[in-house]
């Protein structure tokens, strides 16, 4: 990871200041890396070791970050990973376009990488992940939205990059066929429990540990996993509450959490989170055992036991 971050540092080196200012606030400001993390994890599972991993690590990284960018915009977010977000220190306009800008970086990059199949996952992953960002805004506001249609944002949005990471490591590193699809499994299986735990954490977790504000999800109007939850199983008061706070935006937090704990909302997320990971393990199976192997096993437990 050292030297994937020699790399984002090489390659933000734009002659534009502000482009340099913004992606090393927005780069350098925390996170997990767990995607960057995955192309190496995959490629080095399957006996790769060539610094084009590094390439194609930040690149995946270059790609999450415009996609944060352009989301704090849309979500009108001022905190993540307990710093303001760069739209509201630097303003809309400035993200968009740095975002624009690193989405193309990543592409001038896996260029120089020299793989086709690399482009095509890399291409249909970004394509994929718009298209989940206008399905969130199809949802937004709306107290039908069914289990089906919310995991259908999160494999588009969210796991698909995860989905990416992997399935792209494992090319980089000549995999077969068959290892490759289970690399891919993998990784969407991982994105998936990720995405339900941290959108169980907006209502059960601490805005210290977390890093950015409780109860967004709220306030945006997104019917997440454990208000859908409510809605399916809570009292006539409790269904009546969660509707209007999904529909307004403006729910009295606190009574919509109480909601939330005196249903089975969070154990149920929970176990949804867990099942998904049961399926990454399950695909891990298929690819060489070992140290790194075993690592990426302890990605995906981590996943569904963390607080941040």
């Amino acid at each position: 990871m050292q030297k994937v971050d020699l790399v984002i540092r090489h390659r933000l080196n734009s002659e534009v200041v502000l482009i340099r200012t913004i992606g090393d606030y927005i780069i350098h400001s925390g996170g997990k890396r767990l995607r960057p993390v995955l192309v190496l994890l995959v490629a080095r599972a399957l006996g790769f070791t060539q610094p084009s991993q590094h390439t194609l690590a930040a690149v995946v990284e270059f790609i999450h970050t415009a996609t944060l960018l352009h989301d704090d915009v849309v979500d009108e977010s001022d905190l993540r990973r307990g710093r303001s977000t760069a739209n509201n220190v630097f303003g809309n306009p400035a993200s968009v376009l740095v975002g624009d800008y690193l989405y193309s970086r990543a592409f001038e990059m896996m260029v120089e990488i020299n793989n086709m199949p690399i482009m095509q996952i890399m291409s249909e992953a970004t394509t994929v992940i718009a298209e989940g960002e206008v399905l969130q805004l199809m949802n937004i506001r709306d107290p039908d939205v069914t289990e089906a249609r919310y995991l259908d944002v999160v494999r588009f949005k969210t796991a698909k990059l995860f989905e990416a990471a992997a399935h792209a490591g494992a090319v980089l590193a000549q995999a077969n066929a068959e290892q490759q699809q289970y690399a891919a499994t993998y990784g969407r299986h991982l994105g998936t429990a990720f995405q339900l735990i941290d959108d169980l954490l907006d209502y059960s977790g601490d805005q210290a540990t977390l890093g950015k504000t409780v109860g967004d999800d709220l306030r945006e109007g997104k019917p997440t996993m454990p208000l859908i939850r409510v809605l399916q199983v809570g009292s006539p008061e409790q269904i009546a509450l969660v509707r209007h706070a999904v529909e307004t935006g403006d729910g009295e937090f606190d009574a919509v959490a109480k909601a939330i704990r005196e249903t089975d909302a969070l154990r149920y997320t929970q176990q949804c989170a867990q099942a998904e990971v049961d399926l990454a393990l399950k695909a891990l199976v298929n690819l060489p055992a070992g140290q790194f192997n075993n690592i990426l096993s302890e990605v995906a437990l981590m996943s569904v036991s963390r607080d941040t």
